[in-house]
């Protein structure tokens, strides 16, 4: 690792090697895992190299401070952590550029007036257990500590044990007045996840708000049975009704202007390939611009999934994971950006961040870096480098102009 100043491309490709996951392609770094404890002692030591002082907060936050820490304090910032076979991008560029921005305020002998930081927020993906932005619920309590550790993965270990294992003691979680007071003002930088900057041929968006979006859990029970001996008359199979609800989300969400429903993830129980289910759990991703209508659209959805149970002898039972209503972020924030950098398109986003659930305690925003393909959240995710070091660039600019 070097200690002088290095490019956000330099220090991307100092990431490449870890978390590669050879059987679905992309990185799988999720929390407390040994991929994502090496991106966490990765990214302290490459602060250390810089002189930042480096804290890890309550609920497992990593933070690097320019200087001594303080209120009223300029954060950027993101996570490292990923999806399943996620792209390279989607997190560690904001933490990169983060660092690779600090590097140039440096070097151009920049001293703040208000203290400065970048924030390695932990679980934002939710990819190993299940909700997404844990570090920034918890720290802002907008999730109950209880809940969170009480939290299986896909082991059956809790949130709690996994991070007892990591080095973080379990009693110690859940909302940090303290940290949080900290914030000024946030502004996380983030790679494009859709394709709304190439056709504008603009390398750089400011982001105007998320749209609501929010995860359910289908639980589907059934009667598990062999698969050879069980004629068809005398199944209770759940993977029947499953498979109806799927069909249901694609038709109900086709049916609704601007609707995303997805689902991504189903489990099997006992999941051998000769034997019944005897329960299949189904995750739906729902999210749609208009203020309310999400339940509305899980509503319908529900509705024909209870059906479809009832028609094969089973049941299913429904519950909410997670749920985000619109984050807008601060007007007068993203009008002062947008300024500064020469009015860049404002854009709008499906995807959830960190940065929305800050939003409602304090001033956020946040930037986006062109994705030529729109992919995110699997392999071919991509940003072109010239257009990384332009939003490196602004991103200073932007840390610049707040903490003078």
């Amino acid at each position: 690792m070097s200690s002088g100043p290095m490019s956000a491309n330099a220090l991307l490709d100092e990431l490449a090697r870890v978390g590669v996951d050879r059987a679905r392609g992309g990185y799988s770094r999720h929390v407390f895992t040994s991929a994502e404890g090496e991106l966490r002692e990765w990214f302290a030591g490459a602060a250390r190299a810089r002189g930042l002082e480096v804290q890890v907060d309550r609920n497992a936050n990593v933070w690097a401070w320019f200087g001594r820490p303080g209120a009223d304090a300029v954060v950027t910032g993101s996570h490292l952590d990923s999806v399943p076979g996620g792209g390279a991008y989607d997190g560690p560029l904001g933490v990169v550029s983060a660092l690779a921005a600090f590097d140039l305020l440096r070097a151009q002998g920049f001293t703040p007036r208000r203290p400065l930081a970048i924030v390695v927020f932990a679980e934002e993906e939710g990819g190993r257990f299940g909700v997404p932005c844990l570090g920034s619920r918890l720290l802002t309590g907008t999730i109950a500590a209880e809940r969170v550790l009480a939290l299986r993965d896909g082991d059956g270990d809790t949130f709690a044990d996994v991070a007892r294992s990591a080095g973080y003691e379990p009693t110690h979680f859940g909302p940090d007045e303290e940290t949080l007071s900290r914030i000024g003002t946030f502004v996380e930088l983030h790679v494009e996840q859709g394709r709304g900057l190439a056709p504008l041929d603009a390398p750089l968006a400011v982001g105007s708000g998320i749209i609501p979006h929010g995860r359910w859990r289908f639980t589907f029970g059934g009667q598990g049975n062999h698969a050879g001996t069980t004629l068809m008359a005398d199944r209770r199979d759940p993977m029947v009704p499953a498979a109806e609800m799927i069909g249901a989300v694609r038709r109900c969400a086709a049916a609704v202007p601007e609707a995303r429903a997805t689902v991504g993830r189903l489990v099997p129980t006992p999941g051998g390939t000769n034997v019944i289910a005897s329960q299949v759990d189904v995750w739906l991703d729902a999210r749609l611009p208009e203020p309310g209508k999400v339940r509305d659209l899980v509503a319908e959805i529900t509705e024909r999934a209870e059906a479809a149970a009832k028609l094969e002898g089973c049941t299913v039972e429904v519950r909410e994971e997670s749920y985000e209503g619109t984050a807008s972020f601060d007007a007068a924030l993203r009008d002062r950006l947008a300024a500064l950098l020469g009015d860049p398109p404002v854009l709008p986003t499906g995807a959830g961040h960190d940065a929305a659930v800050l939003a409602r305690f304090v001033p956020t925003a946040m930037l986006y870096v062109r994705n030529p393909s729109g992919i995110s959240h699997a392999p071919e995710e991509f940003a072109e480098p010239r257009d990384i070091d332009h939003g490196t660039a602004e991103l200073a600019r932007v840390l610049r102009s707040l903490a003078e």
